[in-house]
């Protein structure tokens, strides 16, 4: 049999329909139980393990990395837990295991708006407008989270083996399918997917290794126990002596990152290397159609960009791994992009940021040059003009230059 990894969406029953399989498997179930485990074996609070997982931030992230130490402790105790079979897990982690794991029955249980304001409104005694607002903030933090963890949406319909709509399936019509899923012979552990769930095990102790290490990877791939880490460094200063001596450091953090890997258990052949320094484009606006959208439509321009929903997320997105471009809407709750900008250009000032708002003044527009934006544009944007000026202000970051 499988494991059943279920995830749903706020408001859908998703907790109600995996008890319930897990009862008519007669399955353990897991769900908060796993942040509670992952906070007892790293010695770290439940709330910071539950804010990571549901895509929250703090202030202080930029300094302690709590959100990403939590997503690589979530993602090491779940990889012992596949271990194990006859368990149903519900809960967002479960879009952390690896497609290569092929017996584990993977669930999305997606609800229609309407239904899901309307549950909101039941279960929390608040007004539409207020459930409105709750369902986008969890959704946005939710697709922010995917772009930083999965490098895409976290919907996406190849990740799933059976999407559920509600309510056009009951809880009980959607008990019926999930139990008709898991008879699929495809489904059934085979020894090339009890191998991935190996190999996925083995990456996240190489994964710990290296982070208590200090060492900041980017990807780490096992293979039968070949391991390859591509790890990130920092850019090269200008001038040959600073070329010199950022290269001579680089040779060191790699070999150190090599010896961390051959010391972990069941490591064989380790293959360390830089990763590759992508010119990266970050985009941020608090319309989420709107800067996913933008994202899709500068994407078929071949200009591939993470997204933003608000300005601490900005920030801690530039922290996490500096971008070459920022494309920044001024108003936003919270940190606005007039902030935004000004630490950026304070702090990175090799970040070139593109300022493209529809609430602008031309005393904003000052204000935004005299910080140092790259440039000032006015929704509607044209497309083509936008493509062509992240395109200039990427070039002049891969040459090093400021603007």
């Amino acid at each position: 049999m499988s494991v059943i990894a279920i995830v749903s969406e706020s408001y859908c029953e998703g907790e109600e329909i995996a008890e319930k399989v897990a009862d008519r498997l007669e399955y353990s179930l897991v769900g908060t139980e796993l942040f509670e485990t992952v906070a007892k074996k790293f010695d770290i609070s439940v709330d910071k393990v539950r804010r990571a997982m549901s895509g929250e931030r703090t202030l202080l992230n930029a300094f302690t990395r709590d959100y990403e130490r939590s997503v690589i402790y979530v993602k090491a105790v779940l990889s012992q837990m596949l271990v194990q079979q006859y368990f149903v897990y519900h809960g967002v982690a479960m879009r952390l295991i690896p497609r290569a794991i092929t017996h584990v029955l993977r669930v999305g249980i997606v609800g229609e708006q309407p239904f899901r304001v309307a549950a909101a409104v039941a279960a929390e005694g608040c007004k539409v407008s207020e459930a409105e607002r709750r369902i986008e903030k969890r959704d946005e933090r939710r697709l922010a989270w995917a772009h930083q963890h999965l490098d895409r949406g976290f919907w996406e319909p190849d990740s799933f083996d059976l999407i559920i709509p509600r309510p056009a399936k009951t809880v009980e019509d959607a008990v019926d399918l999930i139990l008709g899923a898991i008879t699929r012979t495809v489904l059934r552990p085979t020894d090339r997917s009890i191998q991935a769930q190996l190999d996925f095990l083995l990456a996240t102790r190489v994964n710990l290794a290296l982070m208590e290490r200090g060492q900041h990877f980017s990807r780490v791939v096992a293979d039968g126990g070949r391991v390859e880490v591509k790890i990130r460094t920092k850019r090269a200063p200008a001038g040959a002596l600073g070329r010199t001596v950022h290269a001579l450091r680089q040779e060191s953090h790699l070999e150190e990152a090599y010896e961390i890997c051959r010391a972990v258990k069941g490591v064989g052949e380790v293959s360390v290397v830089p990763a590759a320094m992508v010119t990266s484009t970050l985009l941020v606006d608090d319309e989420r159609e709107y800067v996913v959208t933008l994202s899709e439509r500068l994407q078929r321009r071949d200009i591939v960009s993470d997204v933003a929903f608000d300005g601490q997320q900005a920030l801690d997105a530039v922290e996490a791994e500096e971008p070459a471009v920022i494309v920044l809407d001024l108003k936003m709750p919270g940190i606005n992009g007039m902030e935004v900008l000004e630490r950026v250009r304070r702090e990175h000032p090799r970040v070139h940021v593109i300022v493209v708002t529809g609430h602008g003044s031309a005393e904003d527009e000052e204000r935004a040059r005299a910080l140092g934006a790259f440039d000032y544009l006015k929704k509607p944007v044209d497309i083509t003009t936008l493509a062509a000026r992240i395109a200039q202000a990427r070039q002049l970051h891969q040459n090093g230059a400021e603007e």
